[in-house]
């Protein structure tokens, strides 16, 4: 098999962890304690990506100002595009759903980069960080459905939404493969550093203020943010060790 069809293979585990969690947000009730705490869950183990798996990557090869600098970048993108969904979505209580999609849409690219970018070192390689992501990506797909769900989004759109983040692991995968395997180490490693800068404000500030938005317990429903870094960790150290 051709290496670069390997590298298609291992990006759709990701993919396949998150469409497992959006089919389970349209089999159980989603009420809004639910929805707020699998938010939490999912943006807990955003920041733990960001925190244990991207920047120590990226600090670990390039030169810190040059990782600075694609993080910054990473964040002002983001910034600009809640502008612009923001612009198109009209209504200001809409905007909360595409805007988390875009966010799990961006973290699923980010592990498909991984995945690229891993497969120029070694296929094991490649391999430890596809699986290491699918348990992650569970939650990531229950808060991106059920948010659309309690938005009162209809079923077929809502699972035609959950199969079309399919395409951002194999879109990373294939940048990852094609466009940055003969660059440059530092290049690689800013264009992870970017992808965090994007993941970093999509947690704190849409899942995290989408989950607030709901009047629940916010001393308990916030251990679930915990619960989710402590998550992401355990899976980063034992499988991508």
């Amino acid at each position: 098999m051709h290496p670069y069809l390997q590298v298609l293979a291992l990006a759709l585990l990701p993919a396949f962890g998150n469409f497992a969690g959006g089919v389970v947000a349209e089999m159980v009730r989603v009420d809004a304690r639910l929805l707020s705490r699998s938010l939490h869950l999912a943006a807990g183990i955003v920041v733990a990506v960001v925190a244990v798996e991207l920047l120590p990557e990226a600090l670990g090869g390039a030169d810190p100002w040059l990782v600075v600098v694609g993080f910054c970048l990473g964040g002002l993108t983001f910034a600009l595009l809640d502008r612009v969904i923001e612009h198109f979505a009209g209504d200001e209580g809409s905007t909360g759903p595409w805007v988390i999609y875009a966010a799990v849409f961006i973290d699923l690219f980010s592990d498909g980069l991984m995945i690229g970018i891993g497969s120029t070192v070694s296929f094991g390689l490649a391999f430890v960080l596809a699986i290491g992501q699918v348990t992650a990506d569970i939650p990531e797909g229950f808060a991106t459905i059920a948010n659309f769900r309690a938005k009162g989004v209809a079923r077929a759109k809502r699972l035609l939404l959950a199969a079309s983040l399919v395409a951002a692991p194999v879109l990373g995968a294939s940048a990852g493969y094609w466009l940055l395997r003969d660059q440059s180490t530092s290049i690689q490693l800013s264009a992870l550093a970017f992808t965090a800068g994007l993941l970093i404000l999509a947690a704190v500030e849409e899942m995290l203020g989408e989950a607030h938005k709901s009047d629940v317990d916010s001393r308990t429903t916030s251990l679930f943010f915990l619960a989710g870094f402590a998550l992401f960790v355990l899976i980063s150290s034992y499988l991508g060790g």
